[in-house]
Formats: C-alpha cells, sequence, structure tokens
C-alpha cells in the first residue's frame, strides 16, 4: 500500500513508488494512506485515499488544498484536538459525487470527538452592537468579518463530515459539523452532511454565503444555526432529522441589532423523531426559533413530530424580535405543512402575544419541503439518512 506523509509547517509529501509534480499533486488511480498534520502554505492535491487528520490542519492564506472524491479523512480523539480549518484567503476544494462522497470522520464514532470544517473569510458580518468584526467561538480565537461579498474560500460538494461538534476543553469554545465564518458568495456549498455531531450541524457567523441540499442528522444541539447577520439569499433544500438528543430544528439569532439583512430559504424539511430528547435537559426543541433580532425569508416548509406539549413550530423568544421583526413584516413564512398536534406560533414570555402580519406566514396542505435524492453520500452504516 503507498503512503503519504503530511507534516511540519510546509507539509511535506513523502510517497512511495511514485514522484510529485511543482505543485505537490500526485496522481495515482489506486488509494493511497497518509497523514494530514500541521499548516497548508502551498497548493496541494491529494489523491483518493484514506487518511488520519491530526491535530488542528490550517489552510492558510493564498493555499488552496484539494482531495479527491471517495477520500475518507480519519480523526482520533485520542491524540487531542482535530479540525479542518481554510483560515481567510485559503481555500478548501473537497468535491465529491453522490456516489464517492469525501467523508470526515472520526475513530471512536463518538459524537463530539472533533472539530469539523472551519472556513474562514472577510465578507461582512453584524456583530454584537453592530460592529464589522469579531473573534471566533471555536477556541482558535481568529478574527472575522470584513467588506468582501465575494470572498472565496473554494468548493465544498458532496461531503459528509461525522461524529464532530468538539467543545474545547478549556470552555474557550466548541465547534460544529460546518462552521463557516464570514464566509462569502463565491465559496460553493452543495450536497453536505452533518451527522451525529455533538452541537450544531451548520453554525453561519455572518457572511453571504448560500448553501444548497444540506442533511443534518442527529446533531445535538442545532441543525441549523446562524448569527452575525448571515444574508444568503440563495439556500434552498435543508433536511433535519432531529433524534436522540437535539434542540432546535433552526435558530435564527442577530445579535441583537435591528437590520434589514436577511437570508432566504427554500425548500426546508425539519423532522424529530419521537422520544428524542434535548441536550443538558433544556426546553428548548421548538421547529425554529426567532431570538435576538433574527429575521428572514422561507417557503414551502415541512415541520413534523415537534409533538411535545412546550414546543411549537415558529418560536419568537423575545419581546423586540416580535416588535421590529414580525411586526415589521421582516420575517416571513409560506407555504408551511405541520404534521402532527404542534402548536404553530409561540412566544418565549407571557409579556406579549405572536400575531404575525397578513401574508407572513401562511399554511399549505401540499408543501412537501426539501427534496433530495437518496445515495451513497447520504448513507451512513448502511442507513438512509433521508427519514
Amino acid at each position: 500500500m503507498k503512503k503519504l506523509l503530511f507534516s511540519a509547517a510546509l507539509l511535506s509529501i513523502i510517497f512511495t513508488g511514485c514522484s510529485s509534480d511543482d505543485d505537490d499533486e500526485v496522481t495515482n488511480n489506486n488509494p493511497v494512506e497518509g497523514e494530514i498534520t500541521g499548516e497548508i502554505t502551498t497548493n496541494k492535491t491529494l489523491p483518493t485515499g484514506n487518511y488520519t487528520l491530526k491535530g488542528i490542519v490550517r489552510v492558510k492564506s493564498g493555499a488552496k488544498l484539494t482531495i479527491a472524491a471517495g477520500s475518507k479523512i480519519t480523526a482520533d480523539a485520542t491524540n487531542g484536538v482535530d479540525a479542518l480549518v481554510a483560515e481567510n484567503g485559503g481555500q478548501l476544494e473537497l468535491i465529491g459525487t453522490a456516489a464517492e462522497p469525501i467523508v470526515l470522520t472520526e475513530l471512536s464514532q463518538t459524537p463530539g470527538s472533533w472539530g469539523g470544517i472551519l472556513i474562514y473569510g472577510d465578507a461582512p458580518i453584524v456583530a454584537a452592537s453592530g460592529v464589522g468584526s469579531a473573534t471566533s467561538e471555536d477556541g482558535l480565537n481568529l478574527p472575522y468579518g470584513g467588506t468582501n461579498p465575494n470572498h472565496n474560500g473554494g468548493t465544498l460538494k458532496y461531503v459528509r463530515v461525522e461524529y464532530a461538534g468538539k467543545k474545547i476543553t478549556d470552555g474557550t469554545g466548541e465547534m460544529n459539523g460546518f462552521s463557516f465564518y464570514s464566509v462569502g458568495s463565491g465559496t460553493t456549498l452543495d450536497h453536505l452532511v452533518s451527522y451525529k455531531g455533538a452541537d450544531d450541524g451548520y453554525e453561519f457567523y455572518g457572511g453571504t454565503v448560500s448553501a444548497t441540499n444540506l442533511i443534518s442528522y442527529g446533531n445535538y444541539d442545532d441543525s441549523f444555526d446562524w448569527q452575525d447577520g448571515w444574508r444568503g439569499q440563495n439556500n434552498s433544500n435543508w433536511y433535519a432529522y432531529q433524534t436522540v438528543t437535539g434542540n432546535f430544528g433552526m435558530e435564527i439569532e442577530a445579535k441583537s441589532v435591528n437590520n434589514d439583512f436577511w437570508p432566504v430559504v427554500s425548500n426546508i424539511t425539519l423532522k424529530r423523531a419521537a422520544g428524542t430528547l434535548t441536550e443538558n435537559a433544556s426546553v428548548e426543541y421548538d421547529a425554529i426559533q426567532f431570538k435576538k433580532e433574527g429575521n428572514g425569508v422561507y417557503s414551502n416548509i415541512l415541520i413534523e413530530g415537534y409533538t411535545d406539549v412546550n414546543a411549537v413550530a415558529i418560536r419568537i423568544q423575545d419581546a423586540n424580535t416580535n416588535n421590529n421583526q414580525v411586526n415589521g413584516n421582516k420575517i416571513k413564512l409560506t407555504d408551511v405543512k405541520i404534521v402532527g398536534s404542534t402548536t404553530e406560533t409561540g412566544s418565549g414570555s407571557s409579556s406579549f402575544t405572536v400575531v404575525f402580519p397578513s401574508g407572513q406566514l401562511t399554511n399549505s396542505s401540499t408543501a412537501n419541503g426539501a427534496s433530495l435524492t437518496a445515495g451513497a453520500w447520504a448513507t451512513v452504516n448502511g442507513v438512509n439518512l433521508l427519514q
């Protein structure tokens, strides 16, 4: 079996039985084995293979990491914190196929064992108090936010992240399956799976990037979460299935800044399996929660399984969000179908009542939510994730 070793600051390559070109690209039809570690400072292309991810691998500004379809990258929690990070100016080109996805997993198959994929950019954000920059909450303490809405962090297509959502042991932060910090619209996110992580499936920290054909399956916290004024405009086909442990299907906030920068998402399915518990015994498990001035335009939404007496389909958590976003016509949900006995709307306090203006919340008996095609990309251990 051919072996690759990637190590040190320059990510040097040792490859038995072949040579590499000036761009450190190795081409071979047979799967290889190797280790990915350290910092990537020049373009690297990895052929289809089985790789070990060791430590926090950083793709630095000006560099691109390309990994071929069908590759498997495995972290090991016993070796410390692992994550794959593209810093601002760096790019990830992970392009799998429906039949040969790129899978990033962890050896023990335990949720929360590693940090998942993180991409940083310099697209605009609106952080606390309306400022345009912030520091990441992932333990890396990196700055994010900028003035480049077209930032390009690369392409993630047919990529599955398993067992991520690492909680940093010193209490400085936490990671998700996929974390997007001020990522711009030049980035492509398509046919992604976040599977059984211990935090959010996907979290957007501001930025302008859009994402299509997403699956969030069995993640402990929220299936989809965003803050810092994320404003992606071309999002569609989002599918969430909460099982065993899970909080919100979608948690939507904007750092308590009254705003006009809403995202647009169409074709959404939010399902919760019977018996699913909340993380840390909280009572936060609505299908959709808007808080801290979160808003947006959403259409063709299927909600099923949020039948606990305390759950609602759409919760407005605080009075400011209700006054400014609901009453200000900045939250619009059309063609909503609720399967089961779930109450449609609710408030987070008895101090106000949620009443959507005419046309801002409409129902449809024919809404069918996300439309995704099953295949190897959406199958784990023989189980089809599209329940």
